[in-house]
């Protein structure tokens, strides 16, 4: 299978995964998110392992590996950053004391909800994976992989 077929595929699965994710929440099961995500997971990876036009060779590995570390060395400070953030909005109300009355009748949107704070981590974890595609396709272009001056 071609390259290309393999990252079609993912983009696929991931259009099903974003649409059994918001099954889930409908339903109220997180199983069906849980379970879907890690078969997703593992028919990539399969599809990943039949790709015939790989090429590895060590200027690949030099590209994938600074690309990697260049994007945990950016990623971790965003993270760091949000997850304060985090906790600032977790923490917002004095610890033990409840905030005072509002003059209106609440309404459950009016305090801060968890399930933000999941939204927010997949928000980091596909901004990590577009980091990660900027710096493979810096480095690649820096130490030109897709030159062709093999014989």
């Amino acid at each position: 299978m071609k390259q290309n077929t393999v990252l079609l595929i993912a983009g696929i699965v991931g259009l099903i995964e974003v649409a059994l994710f918001w099954v889930s929440v409908v339903l109220r099961e997180p199983l069906i998110i849980i379970i879907s995500f890690i078969a997703g997971i593992l028919l990539i990876y399969g599809a990943k392992r039949t790709i015939s036009d790989r090429r590895e060779d060590e200027r690949s590995a030099l590209i994938t590996q600074k690309a990697g570390a260049r994007t945990l060395e950016v990623f971790w400070i965003l993270f760091f950053a949000v997850s304060l953030g985090s906790l600032v909005m977790g923490f917002a109300t004095p610890l033990g004391i409840p905030p005072p009355p509002k003059p209106f009748p609440r309404v459950p949107h009016d305090e801060p909800n968890l399930g933000y704070f999941g939204l927010l981590q997949m928000v980091l974890l596909f901004g990590m994976a577009f980091l990660y595609i900027g710096f493979r396709l810096y480095y690649a272009r820096k130490y030109g992989e897709w030159d062709d001056d093999e014989e």
